[in-house]
C-alpha cells in the first residue's frame, strides 16, 4: 500500500491506496473530508466527510473535488496540501 502524509499551516493530507480506492484524506482542527477514485485511476473523484462516509457530490476535476473539499474544512482551496502521489487525480 502506498502511503504519503503532508502538512501545512493546520492541515494535514494523506494519500493512501486501498486494494480498490485512491484515497485523499484532509483533516484541520478535527474536521476531516476526503476524495476518493478507484484504483484504476479513470473514474470520477467522490467527496466525502471522511474515508469511509458517504458520498456527497461526485467530480470529473480535481479541482472541483479540492474545492468541495476546502468548502467542508472551512479554508480555501488554495490552503489544502496535496501529497506528489495525488497530483494526478481526476479526469
Amino acid at each position: 500500500m502506498t502511503e504519503a502524509s503532508v502538512t501545512e499551516g493546520s492541515i494535514t493530507a494523506t494519500y493512501r491506496e486501498t486494494p480498490a480506492e485512491r484515497l485523499l484524506e484532509f483533516e484541520r482542527d478535527g474536521r476531516t473530508a476526503a476524495i476518493a477514485q478507484n484504483v484504476e485511476g479513470y473514474a470520477m473523484l467522490k467527496v466525502r466527510p471522511s474515508a469511509d462516509g458517504d458520498e456527497l457530490e461526485r467530480y470529473y476535476g480535481f479541482d472541483m473535488a479540492l474545492d468541495h473539499a476546502a468548502e467542508l474544512l472551512g479554508v480555501a482551496p488554495a490552503e489544502l496540501p496535496v501529497p506528489e502521489q495525488a497530483a494526478d487525480m481526476g479526469m
